[in-house]
């Protein structure tokens, strides 16, 4: 029976009217696999030289095993925006005469079958026969290799009921990220190293096969923890069991006051709670608020005269404050490709609908703008700079974004996850980065070259209060772009996935 399941699930999807369109996209998705697994790989060859080059002449093992935790604590968050659930194929399979306990059996086995768990052995094998193998023999090796393995192959199982239990909360995730950053803070600082929790279970695997078999059982449990709880809420109306109202139906109070753009724009921000991919975008955008610590105290990056004005700082200011924008507006219309015809059947609904996007993304970047104020602790050039690249994201940036996505929009399925999926993407989506990278640079360096960075910084400030001051006539620039093509935009978007 289980082998019959997956023969049923080869003949679905070679059966599908998109087949040659997924095969495409899976052979492309393939490619890159291999060519990330090939630096994964890489990475693990030259990680005996790494090792010696930032710490010469310690102990090379016991330092990887002193920070074995912050790769597990990585590969969960990883594995939290990655790692697919398998619902959406159970979904398919409840109706039909066979076991639910097989059911589950077999689509937990699929999910098992990734390029995700042969990672850790990839980075670690080679480290393993080169080092370990040498200090503690070939048993030491295959016990701590595998010790690192099972311990990832836990976090597979555990991920699997952690989304599916926690999907619609960010509580466990942020404890992790949190858990990640301070910890690697902690060790930096010379505080406290939080790998020294783990380190002796590594460290006694190298000696020991008890770490291996404790290891064994914890990923067993594991398992069947996760393999009950699906059987237990395998039932087709717990799993479309409507989301907590008081979450996905919040408004965003201010809005309400633009009439029905406003109306719109809260309409929009539903969506986004509501769905898995534009959850998603959410989410990354808050991570991205920490992307200026990786560069804005970096000596590498500091500026000749001393100022903390670098030019690669424009990059990093815009991502900070208008990073949500920038990803959630290159599919601006495809979000809607569901009910895309009913906006068309109301009055002023498409003009009503694209400037309610357009309130969405300044207010979700004014509130980036907001949180990256404690940036002000490094100096106050840097809140300078979130404010002008904060104004040339909205007043130009936006415009120029949305009139590159509005060409050819394709439609999309909102409940699929954001990572590795393509659909809404088209070759627009891949020329915006043009516009993304060098319309900041256009305005800066001139300034910047001319007279200083201030000047650079403040050009950007005043193009972009220009472009809000102007924000009617380029607004309905794309508004008309949009009415003219709004009968082959929607036959687009009826297109089958």
């Amino acid at each position: 029976m289980f082998f019959t399941l997956i023969r049923l699930q080869f003949l679905k999807s070679i059966r599908s009217t998109s087949f040659a369109k997924s095969m495409l996209t899976n052979v492309l998705m393939g490619f890159l696999v291999l060519v990330l697994l090939s630096y994964v790989v890489g990475l693990g060859v030259l990680l005996k030289a790494i090792l010696n080059m930032a710490a010469p002449g310690e102990d090379h093992i016991a330092l990887l095993n002193s920070f074995l935790i912050y790769f597990f604590l990585a590969e969960f968050l990883y594995r939290y925006f990655i790692q697919k659930l398998p619902v959406i194929e159970l979904e398919s399979l409840l109706h039909l005469p066979i076991g639910k306990r097989k059911i589950i059996q077999m689509l937990l086995f699929r999910s098992f079958v990734s390029p995700l768990s042969i990672i850790a052995i990839l980075l670690y094998l080679p480290f393993a026969i080169e080092e370990v193998s040498g200090k503690y023999g070939v048993m030491g090796a295959i016990t701590w290799i595998s010790a690192i393995t099972l311990t990832s192959w836990t976090i597979h199982w555990f991920m699997l009921w952690f989304k599916q239990k926690f999907e619609d909360s960010l509580i466990g995730l942020f404890v992790i990220f949190l858990a990640l950053v301070l910890g690697a803070g902690s060790s930096y600082m010379g505080w406290f190293n939080l790998g020294e929790l783990m380190k002796p279970v590594f460290d006694y695997s190298l000696t020991s096969p008890f770490p291996l078999i404790g290891m064994v059982v914890v990923m067993v449990v594991a398992y069947v923890l996760c393999y009950r709880f699906y059987v237990s809420n395998a039932y087709l109306e717990d799993l479309s069991e409507e989301e907590d109202v008081r979450f996905v139906n919040q408004s965003i109070g201010i809005f309400s006051r633009f009439g029905l753009a406003g109306e719109l724009a809260n309409l929009e921000w539903r969506l986004i709670i509501r769905h898995k991919k534009s959850r998603t975008y959410l989410m990354l955008a808050g991570f991205f608020l920490l992307y200026g610590l990786i560069f804005y105290r970096n000596p590498a990056y500091a500026a000749d005269e001393g100022s903390g004005i670098n030019w690669i700082f424009i990059f990093v200011g815009i991502f900070i404050t208008g990073i949500f924008m920038l990803q959630y507006a290159q599919l601006f219309l495809s979000w809607n490709s569901g009910n895309f015809d009913f906006f068309l059947s109301k009055k002023q609904g498409v003009e009503s609908l694209i400037r309610g996007k357009y309130l969405l993304f300044m207010g979700v970047s004014f509130v980036c703008l907001l949180a990256s104020v404690p940036y002000t602790f490094f100096g106050w050039q840097f809140l300078l700079l979130h404010i002008c690249c904060f104004f040339f994201n909205v007043g130009i940036l936006m415009h120029l974004i949305i009139y590159f996505s509005l060409w050819k929009p394709k439609p999309m399925d909102l409940n699929k996850g954001a990572m590795f999926n393509y659909e809404g993407v088209g070759a627009a989506q891949f020329l915006m980065i043009l516009p993304m990278f060098l319309a900041p640079y256009a305005v800066y360096v001139p300034f910047w070259l001319l007279i200083n960075e201030y000047a650079g910084l403040l050009a950007l400030g005043v193009f972009g209060l220009l472009g809000l001051l102007a924000f009617k006539p380029l607004s309905q620039i794309n508004i008309n772009r949009v009415l003219a093509n709004r009968y082959e935009i929607s036959s687009s978007f009826r297109q089958e996935l």
